[in-house]
């Protein structure tokens, strides 16, 4: 018997609190499930489009309405668990196939939603925040890939190069690359679960490293859109869609680092955005910053119609 095929749509909703990036999560099952993205089926016969399909499905289970959307990739490798393969017949389906969207907010309001919660990237892939340093996360993380590899040159090469090994740079946008690998590795606990193995047994220290795991393919998802956001960041003034109105730009640093993961040398941060010319002051201080008063600026979104307009360099401070 041929079996269906479910199209699901899942969506990232990113936004800044406190300093952080963060996720809209949902608690699909009990509370000690793991969390998951926001998504429901796609039902042609009820459902004019995806994106508002998707804009439905995230404001009936988190109550948050959303803005800036753009779809990100279709997802739809066998052998990954599915939370829509079963149809309520007993049949199942053979194959869902997942439309991710990236959307993006410009304050991470309280949902008020049972389940619903802005969930931090750092809980979910510790390994990805260098805006203080090497993360500590990667100590564990390193020995386990090491263990992993073997005496497998190839192996070995591709962890130094995914994870910052052994002095080599790191590459803040193969945030997919890097969960791949420990997938293919068996280290997070989606590998067991999706080959139907029990989990391994894990230290401490490396179960909090390889950080918290999500429903179905959730996770991959999630690596996808940070690893697209941080490119996006560079050629496309996407950053502006997670800012308020009027911002300093301290606050706007602090954006782009939370993204990105890398610290960023503040001088020259200032002097590309003077280049870019991408911003207007508002002739007026934020006096809440906790010191000395700071100008306040908004974005020029006017010329997004008038000129090509880019992203926003990003100067690393090196140590």
């Amino acid at each position: 018997m041929t079996r269906a095929v479910v199209i699901g749509l899942s969506a990232v909703v990113v936004a800044i609190r406190d300093g952080e990036a963060v996720a809209l999560t949902v608690r699909h099952g009990g509370a000690g499930d793991p969390a998951g993205l926001p998504f429901g089926p796609f039902d042609p016969d009820a459902d004019r489009t995806f994106e508002l399909a998707l804009r439905a499905y995230v404001t009936a289970q988190t109550r948050f309405d959303l803005g800036y959307v753009e779809q990100l990739y279709t997802f739809g490798d066998a052998g990954r668990d599915a939370p829509l393969a079963d149809l309520g017949d007993g049949a199942g389906a053979s194959r869902v196939i997942s439309v991710g969207y990236l959307a993006l907010a410009p304050a991470a309001v309280d949902t008020h939603f049972a389940g619903s919660e802005w969930r931090p990237w750092s809980r979910i892939f510790p390994w990805e925040d260098w805006r203080t340093g090497r993360p500590d996360a990667l100590d564990a993380v390193e020995a386990a890939l090491r263990a992993w590899a073997g005496a497998d040159a190839q192996k070995l090469a591709r962890a130094r190069l995914l994870f910052a090994l052994d002095g080599a740079p790191w590459n803040e946008e193969r945030v997919l690359d890097r969960y791949e690998l420990l997938y293919e590795a068996g280290l997070v606990p989606e590998a067991a679960r999706d080959r139907s193995e029990a989990a391994p047994l894990r230290s401490d220290a490396l179960t909090i490293a390889l950080g918290e795991p999500m429903i179905s393919d959730h996770r991959r998802i999630l690596a996808t859109a940070l690893g697209r956001l941080r490119g996006k960041l560079k050629y496309r003034p996407v950053v502006f869609e997670l800012m308020p109105d009027a911002f300093t730009l301290s606050a706007l640093q602090r954006t782009v680092e939370a993204i990105a993961g890398v610290p960023l040398h503040k001088q020259n941060f200032r002097r590309a955005l003077e280049r870019a010319d991408l911003l207007q002051g508002l002739g007026r201080q934020d006096v809440d910053t906790g010191g000395r008063p700071a100008e306040l600026f908004r974005f020029r979104r006017e010329i997004l119609g008038a000129r090509p307009v880019g992203g926003l360099s990003l100067p690393l401070l090196r140590d």
